[in-house]
């Protein structure tokens, strides 16, 4: 049933809904703080982050503010603000999917059962969302972008109208994407978006990096020309270039850039009212059926995924990985992290003028590092891998089939990424040695791997979003990767030597058969380092039970 009161008649709804505005602000402000200082009562770690994390802000706004007012006067400094406004916006519509158990007040679920209507509700939160770290950093990079770039009267008004303008389009944005997405949010699938947070920040740091790098050129803030011209028209960057083209007589394009600012708030208010009533109407999954009728379980598929690999237990094995990165939140996070930082420093590297073809070896490095610590990603359950492994056979299977489960995935990415390398160096001659170099270091840290997960095996806790190592195993941790990628590295001396040597030698006709010679010596050494490692694991099976259950 649906928790909405009655409308009431036309001209008593208006002033009821009044009403309700005047009377729910007050409360949802004084509901916000006091959410705030209680979660700030819980315990003294959490209050000294808060604290640290404001008085660190409020510096860095600070900084930032002195910085823009500076900027006053300086040759496209207009670019620049816009460039800051649009990234500004960019994270407060992206914040929510990462960090929304951070605040409280984001899940309007909390509110379902409450006689209020939507339009109220959106004015209550919108104002009370105000109070908070994040809106005061934003207030303070408005102020000052205005004060950079408003000269005369006309762009002081504007300036006041922009500056609430901003940030109330980056309140509403991130509020309306937090409740159109909020059934997800706190779901199980939702948090594991907070685990993939680290790979966010890690892209757009390298895309801050390439910015610096550009800003620092002989260019300076011309090189942000290009950008702003198009971001101008995009709110609520739209709001601080009117206060520049105010400043420049230009007031038909302010009030126009104004008004689509004015305009997108107005449509973020009213998907968000929309996504309110859709939310405090309809039924959830709590209310509805587990199951539809005739649906079969997952144990009862024999398509899909399980009907090509093998019928053995090696293909068990393989099937039992892949639904660990797929449906584990650690394993999840490590696969996806060294997905997307794989095809970012080839990237990057490219965008910095340093580009390689062999670049994509990160790639095969990043990906070669989730054969590490097979057994710590079963978690508790490892002993009951542990109970169908009587023979070094069995172990043999066992470590074969994660090995594939990882093929599958590392082999074809590599492919594609050398592939992508040579295309944006146009290096097609180094294609077929960079691919063959990459799939040999694939088997070789398949075959140390291996090793590295019998003999420095670990714990990965699951009581903590953000820990990848127990407390007092993190030299074990350290020393398997590490150690496990130098001794990969070595391992491909040999055909990391003939490539140099065939490149000093002025056989480049020759090089080609690294390839074939990449795919054979990696297929080779990833099977020896499988079958060294198996009647290891076998025998060391309660040390491996007792490290990755010890946390």
């Amino acid at each position: 049933m649906s928790t909405l009161a009655p409308t009431p008649a036309p001209g008593a709804a208006d002033r009821a809904r009044l009403v309700t505005a005047r009377t729910t602000i007050p409360v949802f402000a004084r509901l916000k703080l006091s959410l705030l200082v209680n979660g700030l009562r819980m315990s003294s770690g959490r209050r000294a982050a808060y604290i640290s994390s404001l008085v660190f802000t409020a510096l860095f706004a600070a900084l930032q503010l002195l910085g823009l007012i500076l900027l006053r006067g300086v040759d496209h400094a207009e670019a620049l603000v816009v460039c800051l406004t649009a990234l500004m916006a960019l994270g407060w519509a992206v914040m929510p999917l990462f960090f929304s158990s951070g605040d409280e007040t984001l899940d309007p679920t909390r509110l379902v059962m409450l006689p209020l209507r939507p339009r109220p509700l959106v004015v209550a939160l919108l104002l009370s969302s105000l109070i908070g770290i994040g809106p005061l950093f934003t207030l303070t990079l408005a102020a000052g972008s205005v004060v950079s770039v408003a000269h005369g009267g006309a762009a002081v008004a504007v300036g006041l109208v922009a500056v609430p303008l901003v940030l109330l389009v980056c309140v509403a944005l991130a509020r309306a994407v937090a409740t159109a997405n909020v059934r997800l949010l706190t779901s199980r699938k939702g948090r594991d978006l907070a685990l993939l947070s680290g790979l966010f920040i890690a892209i757009g740091a390298q895309f801050v990096n390439l910015g610096w790098q550009k800003l620092s050129g002989e260019d300076g803030l011309e090189s942000l020309t290009p950008a702003a011209e198009v971001l101008r028209w995009v709110p609520p960057a739209s709001a601080i270039d009117a206060v520049w083209r105010a400043g420049e007589g230009a007031y038909g394009a302010a009030l126009g850039q104004l008004a689509l600012a004015a305009a997108t708030l107005m449509l973020l208010l009213w998907w968000w009212a929309g996504s309110l009533t859709r939310l405090m109407s309809s039924p959830d999954s709590a209310t509805l059926q587990a199951a539809e009728p005739g649906r079969r379980g997952a144990g009862e598929a024999s398509g899909g995924l399980a009907g090509l690999l093998p019928a053995d237990r090696t293909g068990i094995a393989a099937l039992r990985t892949l639904r660990y990165a797929w449906r584990d939140p650690k394993s999840k996070a490590g696969w996806v992290s060294g997905l997307g930082v794989g095809i970012l420093v080839p990237v990057v590297t490219v965008l910095q003028g340093t580009g390689s073809v062999y670049a994509a070896c990160w790639a095969t490095g990043l990906m070669g590092l989730q054969m590490y610590n097979q057994f710590g990603q079963d978690h508790s359950a490892f002993w009951m891998v542990t109970q169908t492994i009587a023979t070094p056979r069995d172990a043999y299977l066992e470590l074969r089939g994660r090995a594939l489960a990882l093929g599958l995935v590392a082999l074809p990415y590599a492919t594609l990424v050398v592939l992508g390398s040579a295309a944006l160096t146009q290096d097609w001659a180094a294609f077929p040695e960079a691919l063959g170099l990459t799939l040999a270091l694939t088997g070789a840290l398949i075959a140390t791997g291996a090793f590295s997960s019998v003999y420095y095996a670990y714990t990965i806790p699951q009581d903590s979003g953000f820990k990848n190592v127990a407390p007092g195993q993190s030299g074990i941790a350290t020393l398997s990767i590490l150690g496990g990628m130098v001794a990969g590295v070595l391992i491909c001396a040999p055909l990391i030597a003939l490539t140099v040597w065939l490149h000093q030698a002025g056989g480049q006709d020759w090089l080609w058969t690294v390839l074939p010679l990449g795919v054979a010596y990696g297929y080779g050494v990833a099977e020896a380092g499988l079958r060294l490692a198996a009647p290891r694991a076998a025998a060391r099976l309660p040390e491996i039970l007792t490290a990755v259950t010890k946390g």
